[in-house]
């Protein structure tokens, strides 16, 4: 087992019976470090195709099970996908570690034309019930607040209602932490995505992910990330990945968001998904070499022999 950079804490609203069960989950996903590497595959719903297929992008990703053969071969802390998609390619993918994205919309709806709203797709008790049927190891659930919204309301209960009922299990929870409405005028504002991060820790979230705030480089934007992973307190800051960035360079992204920034890992779709298989599972090793065994950046770089 690696080293704890993170220290962790079971909140108290897990019975006791099933503190074992928590801790193992958390040490399972980040591999002992406390620092997570989320493979986010829920863009199939949030994105439609925009994502996945394309001039730079690996032809395989075009096929959804070429997010499970990434999430399988390269061993990645977790993958986020929805319930249904789990249920039509896991029978082939049961050793991976699976975190259950309840809620999605499309995007085809934007912001300036309604206000952002998703809701749950699944209960959790439906997702425990699908977990005991299938055999496979869901450590947790996802689910995205668009802070702003005039629905924001309703997914905060939702929300709030999903961390009890999965902290009751065992489970873990990610919440998707996006401002997003007519009425925020800067997303990517460090002090909003601050905001944010506090908001989840107030709902009693394990990890929230974030947005990257705006920046002149990845130093001055992980310094920014700063105010967020404070206002977070023991809840863990995940970054968003974004767009699709040379490997060299996301690496360079990461190490500070982790060094500089504090953050307890990133959540990835884009920057690993769009890449052939080999190459994904190249890079997810060397972000792996980063989180879990803390090796400096000059290692990591060098583990990318494709760009």
């Amino acid at each position: 087992m690696k080293k704890v950079f993170r220290e962790i804490i079971v909140p108290l609203s897990v019975p006791t019976r099933y503190h074992h069960d928590y801790v193992e989950h958390y040490q399972a996903i980040t591999f002992g470090s406390g620092r997570l590497l989320l493979f986010a595959g829920d863009q199939k719903i949030e994105h439609l195709n925009d994502d996945f297929y394309g001039s730079d992008i690996d032809l395989a990703d075009q096929h959804p099970e070429h997010l499970f053969r990434i999430a399988a071969s390269a061993d990645v802390g977790v993958f986020a996908a929805q319930m249904g998609l789990i249920a039509r390619y896991a029978h082939a993918y049961k050793a991976i570690r699976y975190l259950v994205k309840i809620n999605a919309k499309t995007n085809l709806c934007p912001t300036s034309c309604v206000e952002p709203q998703s809701l749950a797709l699944q209960s959790v008790d439906q997702v425990l019930e699908f977990e005991r049927n299938s055999g496979l190891s869901i450590v947790g659930f996802g689910y995205t607040i668009y802070l702003g919204s005039a629905f924001e309301h309703i997914m905060l209960a939702q929300a709030s209602a999903l961390i009890y009922q999965a902290h009751r299990h065992g489970k873990l929870v990610v919440l998707w932490m996006y401002p997003r409405g007519a009425s925020v005028k800067d997303e990517k504002n460090a002090s909003l995505i601050a905001g944010a991060a506090g908001v989840g820790t107030a709902l009693g979230a394990d990890f929230v992910k974030v947005n990257v705030p705006e920046g002149r480089d990845a130093f001055d934007q992980a310094q920014q990330l700063q105010q967020a992973v404070s206002a977070a307190g023991n809840t863990g800051v995940l970054c968003s990945g974004g767009g699709k960035v040379s490997s060299v360079q996301l690496l360079e992204h990461v190490y500070h968001q982790i060094h500089t920034g504090g953050v307890a890992g990133v959540a990835l779709g884009r920057n690993i998904h769009q890449r052939s298989l080999d190459q994904a599972c190249v890079l997810i090793k060397a972000l792996k070499v980063l989180l879990h065994e803390d090796e400096d950046l000059e290692a990591a770089r060098n583990m990318i022999t494709f760009e």
